[in-house]
């Protein structure tokens, strides 16, 4: 019965949204667009991230159905581990190849204390970034890249695609993108390649995105301990 009505819930909100693509993309997009705001509203840009990761959050909870068996499949513990220390390798070169790759434009960086708020502000500020960069954009981006657009580079219809499949021309091409999304594009692209491998090898999201919020979970926690505010 749980079942059914599981699968009731997600052809509804298939249904709803009229194509299977727009719970993968709208979050995305909406992080995009609110996060290109904050760049040109600076004074406001706090605001602009604190409203961007709880309109994401949500929209992931409402369409937790339609992810759900991109997400599901378990993982072994080496499978975990695996993860883990992939996030650690991304994160290792993120920061130590920093110096010396080009970059795209100039790093506006996300200073907490910048805003004019009292101390205990600043660390719900700093909480929200945490949870934001740790949870909330590792799961949107992974479904975003390593789920709709790695599988709709083979075919439009996405859905149909197991999940983990590899072309060449669909693996480098979200390789390349996931690299002109960020300002360190050499960065991007190696932990693009990286992410894209585990959700190969592994047929699962679940990997991917473990690896992906401990990469940003470490620079949040670098950037906070050294005050290092270009990383975010």
């Amino acid at each position: 019965m749980q079942r059914d009505q599981s699968a009731g819930l997600t052809q509804a909100i298939r249904i709803s949204t009229g194509k299977h693509w727009v719970p993968y993309a709208a979050p995305f997009a909406i992080f995009i667009a609110l996060t290109a705001a904050g760049t040109y509203f600076p004074q406001s840009a706090h605001l602009f991230y604190i409203g961007k990761t709880i309109a994401v959050g949500a929209l992931l909870f409402w369409w937790w159905p339609v992810y759900a068996r991109d997400i599901a499949p378990g993982l072994s513990t080496a499978g975990y581990l695996t993860a883990i220390a992939a996030g650690l390798i991304v994160l290792f070169f993120w920061i130590g190849l920093e110096p010396y790759t080009p970059k795209i434009g100039e790093p506006k960086g996300f200073d907490p204390h910048a805003f004019g708020w009292s101390g205990g502000a600043v660390l719900a500020l700093i909480a929200v970034r945490i949870v934001g960069a740790a949870i909330i954009v590792p799961i949107m981006e992974e479904l975003f890249w390593r789920s709709f657009i790695l599988r709709y580079a083979i075919h439009p219809n996405f859905r149909d695609v197991a999940l983990g499949t590899f072309t060449w021309f669909s693996f480098s091409t979200v390789v390349i993108l996931f690299g002109l999304e960020h300002h360190q594009i050499i960065e991007g692209m190696l932990a693009g390649v990286v992410y894209a491998l585990l959700v190969i090898k592994q047929k699962s999201l679940k990997g991917a995105i473990l690896a992906h919020g401990v990469t940003n979970l470490g620079l949040g926690i670098y950037v906070i301990a050294t005050e290092s505010w270009r990383f975010w």
